[in-house]
């Protein structure tokens, strides 16, 4: 089973957040640590997200969110070459919020492995028609989302068993494995409408 490696955005995820919840509940998952969350620079977060994923013994998934996303695109090719898919959900739009000026311009290349991209019609961090021409620059499945904010905790999104669902679909065969004691209280679904 490939080992999920969760990548939080800008100024990270907190408790409650979905990667948060399933960082601690995925077996084996490994959260992305930044050294800096508030003053991102794209050197040294995509050096992390790099190492993290080359010390993994075996193939990796990505579970990104927002500038997690944006960071994923700038990775060198001998980390590239371990991801058999990637969770993209509401990316960033770098070129329109200063703080995250530093990952613009965003990479327009297609991505090597499965991935799918999760957007919201009404993101305040990245209008719904960017997700899309994102999704068509790098040859993703898009997913889109009616009225899901951020993705994130103050969008109402804790658990969500919808994302688990997709990331479900991402593992392959072996399918998720989560600690006992820190079990979803859902099941996933099985079947998703995409775009």
């Amino acid at each position: 089973m490939p080992t999920i490696v969760i990548i939080p955005g800008w100024r990270d995820s907190g408790p409650g957040h979905w990667q948060s919840l399933w960082a601690g509940r995925i077996k084996g998952a490994v959260r992305v640590q930044q050294d800096d969350w508030l003053c991102p620079v794209r050197q040294a977060w995509v050096a992390a997200i790099a190492q993290t994923i080359l010390a993994q013994p075996g193939p990796v998934v990505l579970v990104a969110h927002s500038l997690g996303c944006i960071a994923t695109m700038h990775l060198p090719p001998e980390a590239v070459v371990k991801i058999q898919g990637a969770l993209l959900v509401a990316p960033a739009d770098p070129e329109r919020r200063a703080a995250l000026a530093d990952f613009a311009p965003v990479p327009h290349e297609k991505l090597p492995y499965r991935h799918v991209l999760v957007a919201s019609s009404n993101d305040p961090f990245c209008p719904i028609r960017l997700a899309g021409a994102y999704a068509r620059a790098w040859g993703s499945e898009l997913v889109r989302i009616q009225d899901g904010g951020h993705i994130n905790l103050e969008s109402g999104h804790g658990e969500w068993p919808l994302g688990l669902a997709l990331l479900q679909s991402l593992v392959g065969d072996a399918g998720l494995s989560f600690n006992p004691a820190a079990a979803p209280s859902h099941k996933p679904i099985d079947t998703l409408e995409t775009a």
